[in-house]
């Protein structure tokens, strides 16, 4: 096959473009300070998402990294601790923020099968309180956890944990919607467990930029000023605001096409029955693959040179979204398994 006129991405949810829909919101949006309190189209996304996620309070802020960070600074002073997984976010994906900012430091577990943290390794972990350790502050958990919701009984019982042990429960929701449409469930029916919740609007809500941080009041208004501190205080954001009032009011139905996408590229991926290709497993709107005796670097080369896109590694997601359709699939499965050849 020759060259594609556009790129068929597979990487992440995060290469998303703007619809031409967003795009007109974001022309028209009336602007202010945001500063100063005064970009109408920022507080009306804040409103909304506080609405949407239940809490009480939320900050627009530019990036899922900068909402977690800022998490984290509320929950923990220097010299504290927060428990997070291996492959978290926070811990693992975000430049060590916490550490090199906020002087906390992560304590890693590993996770189980099903993306959940076991609540008795979180608790042998805690430290006692002495002035040899760190004191154990927060509980952080990620939904999705690669591409698997945390099931809500899981989520009830973390909070009693965290209820009983004193931590704070804080939730990363890079793909919170994801999670709500996988299991068919409120957003609410999961942020309710938690303190504070990230929510990102970039991946598969098809927003730019930003994400948005919802709690209570006390511990916004203590985000905010970190928000300033860390540089991310912006101006006439609302431009960018609207892009995600626009993915929170009209982006929120159309996961389940990606999830089913997904679905349909993981039975391709089976139909291929390719001796080099193990076809993992698929949630939400992710895919895992492996190959064996194969150079994937060398693939995905290939398949680049063709615009296809995709990460190789041992273990390779991948991540539909918006800007792909059930053709791009089939597409991407038929260069693949010619790549195999």
């Amino acid at each position: 096959m020759s060259i594609l006129e556009r790129k068929i991405d597979f990487r992440s949810d995060t290469v998303t473009k703007p619809t031409l829909e967003m795009r007109a919101a974001m022309a028209s949006a009336e602007v202010g300070d945001d500063v100063y309190g005064e970009d109408p189209t920022v507080n009306e996304l804040e409103s909304l998402a506080s609405q949407m996620s239940g809490k009480e309070s939320s900050i627009f802020v530019a990036s899922g990294t900068q909402s977690n960070l800022l998490a984290l600074l509320v929950h923990c002073e220097r010299g504290d601790e927060y428990i997070v997984g291996q492959q978290g976010h926070t811990y693992k994906y975000e430049g060590g923020g916490a550490a090199v900012l906020g002087s906390i430091q992560p304590q890693p577990l590993d996770y189980e099968k099903d993306g959940t943290l076991d609540l008795g390794a979180v608790e042998a972990a805690i430290k006692p309180d002495d002035p040899h350790f760190a004191r154990t502050r927060l509980l952080c958990l990620e939904n999705t956890q690669a591409g698997q919701p945390l099931p809500i009984k899981y989520l009830e019982s973390a909070r009693n944990f965290c209820d009983r042990t004193g931590l704070s429960l804080h939730l990363d929701g890079a793909r919170l919607f994801n999670a709500s449409v996988g299991l068919g469930v409120d957003v609410t029916v999961i942020t309710q467990f938690f303190d504070t919740v990230s929510i990102c609007l970039s991946k598969g809500l098809g927003a730019p930029v930003g994400s948005v941080l919802c709690g209570p009041a006390d511990l916004i208004r203590k985000a905010r000023r970190w928000r300033k501190v860390l540089g991310g205080g912006m101006r006439q954001a609302g431009i960018l605001a609207a892009a995600g009032i626009y993915a929170l009011q009209h982006h929120l139905e159309r996961l389940d096409a990606d999830h089913a996408r997904a679905r349909l590229l993981f039975d391709q991926l089976l139909k291929l029955n390719h001796p080099k290709l193990k076809v993992l497993g698929v949630h939400t709107n992710m895919v895992f693959i492996s190959f064996d005796e194969v150079d994937v670097t060398s693939i995905a080369t290939n398949l680049r040179a063709k615009n296809i896109l995709m990460t190789p590694g041992q273990s390779v997601r991948l991540v539909t979204h918006l800007d792909l359709n059930d053709e791009d699939v089939d597409i991407f499965v038929t260069e693949l398994g010619a790549a195999l050849q």
